[in-house]
């Protein structure tokens, strides 16, 4: 009875191939990701929260230009302000990304996918380029149309970008990047943690509380951990001015991509002595 209920839950195209190759274990992952109705949905709220937020943060700059100083006007980066709403559209890539091996580990699910394909970073590399792929594609898809939806209404007080100028294409595919990377951190925790509740709650503290409650810290130190902390560094590249205190844009993306590297590697290495 047990193995007929492990068997009935491996995806066919595993069960039926002679070897579980990375192509196949993809194919699974893919068809995994998107059986359940929480990846398309999960997706759209990124898409319309960026998007939304994005076009209402543009609407009022807008009409609140006349009154902002001339020091802030200078300062104004109209790209990054379109682009505003990845500050919440950043959580919910990164839930879907704990979820992408969360999920597994609280139905039971990752007992069958392990006993058909034994090699477990095997499994893992698939989830993660599967996964990567998805964030990258809508990322990018949800950047450019944040940064079009939101520039006519800059245009109205000829303060608008085009994407070709200086810096524009880069900070708009950076906003992608900034998805994919954020959707990599949430793995990264579900991997380390392997509960869905655990890791959603560490990645909405590292993403969007703590970034800004760091500002409060004192003297060099809280400013060097200000720089460096997680998105207060990775968002650096969806932006075409950086202030003093910050990073550069690809400085600032590699930093960022250093706080899932590092615990997905240590995850990867956890999930090789666990048990399932």
């Amino acid at each position: 009875m047990s193995a007929q209920t492990t068997t009935s839950t491996v995806p066919k195209e595993l069960r039926d191939a002679p070897s579980s190759t990375l192509s196949r274990v993809m194919r699974s992952e893919w068809t995994k990701l998107f059986s359940v109705r929480s990846t398309g949905w999960t997706l759209l709220a990124l898409v319309a929260a960026t998007i939304g937020l994005g076009v209402l943060a543009s609407w009022g700059t807008n009409h609140g230009w006349p009154q902002m100083s001339q020091s802030d006007q200078r300062k104004f980066d109209p790209v990054a302000t379109s682009m505003s709403g990845f500050a919440l559209g950043q959580l919910a890539i990164a839930v879907l990304g704990v979820m992408v091996i969360s999920a597994e580990y609280s139905t039971g699910g990752i007992r069958s996918t392990l006993t058909t394909v034994p090699s477990r970073m095997r499994v893992l590399t698939a989830k993660a380029l599967v996964f990567t792929a998805v964030a990258l594609v809508v990322g990018l898809a949800t950047s450019f149309g944040a940064f079009f939806a939101g520039q006519p209404w800059f245009a109205k007080r000829g303060i608008g970008r085009a994407i070709g100028d200086h810096d524009v294409l880069r900070a708009v595919i950076g906003g992608g990047l900034y998805v994919a990377a954020s959707g990599l951190f949430g793995l990264a925790m579900g991997v380390l943690l392997r509960r869905t509740a655990g890791a959603v709650t560490i990645a909405i503290a590292a993403l969007l509380v703590l970034p800004g409650l760091l500002n409060v810290l004192p003297g060099a130190w809280g400013d060097a951990i200000v720089r460096y902390f997680t998105s207060n560094a990775g968002q650096q590249i969806s932006y075409i001015h950086q202030s003093g205190n910050y990073l550069s844009p690809w400085v600032g993306f590699g930093v960022y991509c250093l706080w899932w590297a590092v615990p997905l590697a240590i995850g990867a290495w956890l999930m090789q002595r666990r048990d399932a």
